[in-house]
């Protein structure tokens, strides 16, 4: 039963992967003769750019991806059950999913930029002297903060499902036998919410790391990220589709690489809490 859609998909995914990898081979060449070679990687890999964008990246797609499930879980065991209000401040979790992203980051811009409202409310109220840049900060903290508020109601969806999912009856035998409020934490919820953490950490890292918008309009200007280093490749200036190709392939690669840290990583921290007493 799953094959027909399944199949049209697995299809669609391999023939575009497989086009961006023969491009990054000299294959399918729109500038130039089909010529298998190894000579668009070795260029990539001879250019400061390309290193400095893949470390970037991997920095904000991590960083993100950890601060977002930081956040979301005790997010969500606060709001495992009902209370007055819960239905408001759910909601307001969510709220990020109704803005796109590009509109999110100019939204920011408005926020943080030199003239911007948290300057000149701090030069209003006398904190600061004369305004400070917060814009395109060199440490991308303003990327972070974007993709932290706007992955943050996946991250907290996917938490709450599965700590929801724990039936009450598993917490009280574990009260029962003893258990304290951190002991049932460490031997019942988390090994329980570890495949949603670890779907989290997975989907965030691949959503961030070839994010475009968010760098492009809040990311320093002197520091590229994979997407906006392939776009640059691939625009009216330099119209190098085989580089791109070769930058898309690797950005594939670093999803499918963090990906698996990230998981590895949730299952070493689950069992060395399990084993702590």
């Amino acid at each position: 039963m799953l094959t027909p859609g399944l199949g049209l998909v697995v299809v669609m995914m391999s023939m575009v992967i497989y086009r961006a990898v023969a491009q990054s081979f000299g294959l399918y060449n729109f500038g130039g003769e089909d010529i298998l070679s190894l000579a668009h990687w070795q260029e990539m890999f001879d250019n400061r750019r390309y290193w400095s964008a893949l470390r970037w990246s991997g920095y904000i797609a991590t960083t993100s991806a950890l601060l977002s499930v930081a956040l979301a879980y005790p997010l969500a065991l606060w709001l495992r059950r009902p209370f007055f209000g819960s239905t408001i401040l759910s909601a307001m979790i969510k709220a990020p999913y109704f803005v796109p992203g590009l509109v999110a980051a100019f939204l920011l811009i408005n926020v943080i930029s030199f003239h911007g409202f948290v300057n000149e409310f701090m030069i209003w109220i006398g904190l600061w002297d004369k305004p400070v840049r917060m814009q395109n900060d060199e440490n991308g903290y303003a990327i972070i903060g974007l993709q932290v508020w706007k992955q943050l109601p996946l991250a907290f969806l996917l938490l709450l499902g599965s700590i929801q999912s724990i039936p009450d009856s598993v917490l009280h035998a574990a009260q029962d036998l003893g258990a304290g409020t951190l002991a049932r934490f460490r031997r019942v919820v988390l090994p329980l919410t570890m495949k949603a953490m670890q779907a989290a950490l997975v989907l965030i890292f691949i959503g961030a790391a070839g994010d475009f918008s968010f760098q492009a309009i809040a990311g320093p200007a002197r520091k590229n990220s994979m997407a906006t280093l392939m776009t640059q490749l691939q625009g009216s200036n330099y119209s190098d589709w085989n580089g791109a190709a070769v930058v898309g392939v690797t950005l594939m690669g670093l999803s499918l690489v963090g990906a698996v840290a990230l998981a590895g990583f949730v299952q070493l921290m689950t069992k060395f809490t399990e084993n702590v007493r």
